[in-house]
């Protein structure tokens, strides 16, 4: 399966072992605040193993899903980025730990994820769904050049869609 670099970055395929790391990220209320159904709650180590186990699952039917993104400076574990499907069309995602926010991961993972499906899976166009409150993650989807499309109900939550096409990559 694939695997990324960026500056600071590596991104790789979930695995059952990485469980006790993703809970420390799907366990702080600050990071869950505009993911999931219900916001801010944090997951469960069930949850979070269901959810690992759903992230594998997606990439072996889909070819393509959600990393883990991994610090190159200690191989530690600081977020979750990739692929959903959000009405049959690409979703960028991404979370990462409250330690490494305000630091520009975010942008460089978007960047770099944009590039992949484009260039590497052959999208024709992504969407990122986020709450209209999530105004650091708006910011990013500005910076990669994403550009508002529309208001929608994403899992039942008011959300807004914005878009990129492979045309204005």
């Amino acid at each position: 399966m694939p695997e990324l670099e960026t500056a600071r970055l590596r991104y790789r395929m979930p695995r059952p072992h990485d469980l006790d790391a993703m809970l420390v990220l799907v366990g702080d209320p600050n990071v869950m605040k505009y993911l999931g159904v219900n916001p801010g709650t944090i997951l469960t180590r069930e949850e979070a193993k269901s959810t690992l186990e759903r992230m594998i699952e997606f990439w072996a039917e889909h070819g393509f899903g959600r990393w883990v993104v991994t610090s190159k400076a200690d191989d530690k574990l600081i977020g979750l980025c990739g692929f959903r499907l959000l009405d049959d069309t690409p979703e960028l995602f991404y979370a990462f730990a409250r330690a490494s926010w305000g630091k520009g991961l975010a942008t460089e993972a978007a960047r770099a994820l944009l590039r992949y499906g484009f260039e590497d899976l052959g999208f024709e166009r992504i969407v990122a769904a986020v709450r209209p409150a999530n105004i650091a993650s708006i910011n990013v989807l500005t910076k990669v050049g994403m550009r508002y499309e529309k208001e929608i109900s994403h899992y039942g939550i008011n959300a807004v869609r914005y878009l990129i096409t492979r045309d204005d990559f």
